[in-house]
């Protein structure tokens, strides 16, 4: 595996001599601004001063009706199985769609605004992209992690729908075995359809067809 920073604050990294490439976007407007301090956090901002944050502490925040909300970095088991599962996507996806890992998705721009950063979402990928609106997203995949079960499986549903994302997953890696639980939009204003969790193998044609190998994200 190799890789290295580009333009735009762009980590490409490469999997395999097939050129399986994976990109992680880190806006370069949140790490060129005047920094704002820790104090903010559970405080209202708005769309502007959330995209001035800057340092590493910010890196893992979203916005959520207005209000900062920041997470822990990742457990190692969380961020192999997102590369795993964007290595996947890159394999298996048509010409012009990518997996992106860690890209602000700005769900409502609206104040009080809502601005996500799902772990994984496919999107046809621009290398200038800062952040994406929901509307550009035609996957987005969260993993839970300890303390989001709640938030991932209820809450970014009702939100991602109302956004308009077509598509959205779950990833629950905890034992007995990992899982993914798929989520559609149904029929307009009905938000998503909830399919039960798969474990071993999704076999899906929407938003392409896929075949994931579940048991791969934890090996």
């Amino acid at each position: 595996m190799d890789g290295g920073w580009g333009e735009s604050g762009i980590l490409w990294i490469s999997f395999d001599e097939g050129g399986c490439d994976v990109a992680r976007l880190v806006g370069t407007e949140r790490s060129q601004a005047m920094a704002l301090p820790m104090s903010y956090a559970g405080q209202r901002m708005t769309l502007d001063e959330f995209f001035a944050l800057t340092g590493d502490e910010f890196r893992r925040s979203e916005l959520q009706e207005g209000v900062l909300v920041m997470s822990p970095s990742p457990r190692v088991a969380h961020q192999w199985a997102g590369f795993a599962l964007a290595r996947q996507l890159a394999d298996q996806l048509p010409p012009g769609w990518r997996p992106i890992l860690d890209l602000d998705v700005i769900v409502e721009k609206h104040e009080p605004a809502t601005v996500r950063q799902p772990d994984v979402l496919v999107a046809r990928f621009d290398n200038t992209a800062l952040r994406l609106p929901a509307s550009e997203v035609v996957l987005a995949v969260e993993m839970i992690s300890p303390g989001s079960r709640k938030i991932d499986l209820r809450l970014k549903p009702y939100e991602y729908a109302e956004a308009g994302i077509a598509h959205y997953w779950v990833v629950d890696l905890d034992p007995p075995a990992p899982s993914i639980t798929v989520f559609h939009l149904g029929a307009p204003g009905e938000g998503y359809v909830e399919a039960p969790a798969v474990t071993g193998r999704l076999l899906t044609t929407e938003p392409f067809a896929l075949d994931i190998d579940i048991t791969a994200l934890v090996d």
